[in-house]
């Protein structure tokens, strides 16, 4: 099989940089082009200088749709659409887009939401893939086999701590070393722009799903990695818990349940979701632990893109973790 020729347009962010990582050492997976209008005609290594020695690459202003299998979207909110307005694609080619332009799934487009843990077998036969956003990755993944069983009877509550990456490369206050480090601050509580998609996912699983959804996202003050802790009634045991999520996630690689209480630096640099639980009277406490760059982005790009091309899903992500 020849390699899978790849396409990224908005090149110069943090997930178009993990995306030329993983891309560089995927075995079926080639870049023929890395698009940039900010910086074009300048190395790679330039803005992500993780990469020096390991990459030729120059930035172009701009990208030959004919020639890719794949194109991934890693510009801003609200740019996607623009392009692929100026910019039809030819049929051959696949679209997997980072943005939140194509998420909600309102019947005005063709793409599939990205979950593989939702939608496995219809991203496999997707030519457009709309990539979760990070915190709805986390949270989707602690609350989908409730939803599945129908077990989501009372109110969520969901708190969840993010690393700067999250908000991006561009600098602003709250990314701004001096204010960031050692500092914590909450932001868009209850109002986040994932909470749509969020709920879409748990009510494509129980579509009767009316309670209260409660999520305070933070700003943490580390660089990456996404730790959500959510609370709901659960009548079971928490053998009963474990079970459920054991066989809903059974034949998904990436998402693990665990028994141990988990921590950032086990996800960091890998495609990976551990997820932990606990029962505290009739409320199940559920944490999971996510890189927001990789499963919570670029890693599930590319897991998309290997369901899309009918490989194993797995190819190019056996990343290892931090760890300390």
């Amino acid at each position: 099989m020849e390699k899978i020729k790849a396409g990224i347009v908005g090149a110069a962010g943090y997930t178009a940089g993990e995306l030329i990582r993983i891309l560089l050492r995927h075995p079926r997976a080639e870049i023929l082009t890395v698009q940039s209008s900010s910086h074009a005609g300048s190395r790679v290594t330039k803005v992500h200088s993780d990469l020096a020695g390991e990459s030729d690459l120059s930035f172009s202003a701009d990208i030959d749709l004919q020639a890719m299998d794949v194109v991934f979207l890693c510009q801003g909110h609200g740019k996607s659409a623009a392009f692929l307005s100026r910019n039809p694609l030819p049929d051959k080619v696949k679209v997997i887009d980072l943005s939140t332009d194509f998420r909600m799934q309102d019947g005005t487009h063709n793409f599939i939401y990205g979950l593989p843990e939702l939608h496995r077998e219809s991203i496999r036969k997707a030519v457009h893939v709309a990539n979760p956003g990070c915190f709805a990755t986390g949270i989707q993944l602690a609350l989908l086999p409730l939803a599945a069983s129908g077990m989501l009877d009372a109110a969520i509550h969901v708190h969840a701590i993010t690393g700067s990456t999250g908000a991006g490369q561009q600098p602003s206050e709250t990314t701004h070393f001096s204010w960031r480090e050692g500092n914590i601050s909450a932001y868009k509580v209850f109002n986040h722009q994932h909470q749509g998609e969020i709920l879409q996912g748990i009510r494509y699983l129980q579509p009767g799903f009316n309670q209260d959804f409660n999520f305070i996202p933070i700003r943490g003050n580390f660089t990456r990695g996404i730790f959500v802790t959510a609370y709901t009634h659960f009548e079971g045991s928490l053998n009963d818990a474990l079970k459920l999520y054991d066989e809903f996630y059974h034949g998904h690689p990436f998402t693990v349940p665990t028994t141990e209480n988990p921590h950032l630096k086990q996800v960091v640099n890998t495609n990976k979701a551990l997820i932990y639980l606990e029962k505290h009277d009739e409320r199940l406490v559920i944490i999971t632990c996510t890189d927001n760059l990789l499963k919570g982005a670029s890693g599930q790009a590319v897991q998309n893109m290997n369901l899309m091309f009918g490989l194993d899903e797995t190819e190019g992500l056996m990343l290892k973790p931090v760890a300390f």
